[in-house]
């Protein structure tokens, strides 16, 4: 369990000390939700105020077991700008050092290897729009061929050019990939792709022709999830906000009653 403190730590800001708080927790979450793949994988958050500084799990542990403390502040050349004890995973570090250096915007990115979301990278057909879960991303998701273990620095410029403005990404025959401005917006967007994965495989098994869906009413799905008009709180600017505080209910169950919204 992630036991959030009221205050930071003397020797860091209060405004990075959250976003350990809520990495920590996106960590724990990923394993709750079975999109965890024993110590690989990465989701890494920007560290606010420091430029080309961000944080990312330590190499071997699981992530049921992350917490604030123990992640890795590192920066844009994979080397710890923080005392530390622990290794960072090289392959995290080529793929989250891109897309940071290449989104400037980007405040968190979630990588995964689900069982899901491997089998629809492999697909020649890829992410196909056919449940809701999936039309969020309709025309809104890149793909980036394989390369291998991806511990190639100079993989990254392609892949970032492959990603573009997206927040999502199919690695083909590797995993899934979302951006998100906060820790909470690319969680739930991974959340949401790899189920729209499983849906898919789910039909596919069938043998059966899916019922359309016209181009028109797909991108009017898209623009609806987009705008994230019917998840907003109340004086909250980001619409994740109202699934997040619920979500880390799982990981701070006695977090019971609603907090006041973030500036």
């Amino acid at each position: 369990m992630v036991t959030p403190l009221d205050t930071a730590p003397q020797s860091m800001s209060a405004a990075e000390w959250q976003t350990r708080q809520d990495l920590a927790a996106c960590y724990r979450l990923t394993a709750h939700f079975g999109m965890d793949d024993s110590i690989y994988t990465h989701i890494s958050a920007r560290v606010p105020g420091e430029e080309g500084a961000f944080l990312i799990n330590p190499y071997g542990h699981l992530f049921r077991d992350i917490t604030p403390e123990s992640l890795v502040k590192v920066g844009m050349d994979g080397h710890a700008v923080a005392p530390t004890d622990h290794d960072v995973n090289p392959a995290g570090f080529t793929i989250h050092s891109a897309v940071h250096m290449g989104r400037p915007e980007a405040g968190c990115v979630l990588h995964t290897h689900t069982v899901a979301g491997v089998a629809v990278s492999s697909l020649a057909c890829g992410l196909q729009p056919v449940n809701q879960w999936a039309l969020q991303f309709y025309n809104r998701v890149a793909y980036h061929d394989y390369e291998g273990i991806a511990l190639d620095l100079e993989e990254r410029e392609r892949l970032v050019a492959d990603l573009g403005q997206h927040k999502a990404m199919i690695l083909r025959n590797h995993g899934l990939l979302t951006v998100g401005a906060t820790v909470a917006e690319a969680f739930i967007l991974m959340l949401n792709l790899d189920r729209a994965c499983r849906v898919q495989l789910a039909i596919q098994s069938t043998g059966q022709a899916t019922y359309p869906v016209s181009p028109q009413v797909s991108e009017k799905t898209a623009r609806q999830y987009a705008s994230g008009d019917t998840n907003r709180l109340p004086g909250a600017t980001d619409p994740s906000e109202r699934e997040w505080r619920a979500l880390l209910k799982l990981v701070h169950p006695q977090s019971n009653a609603p907090a006041a919204p973030r500036a």
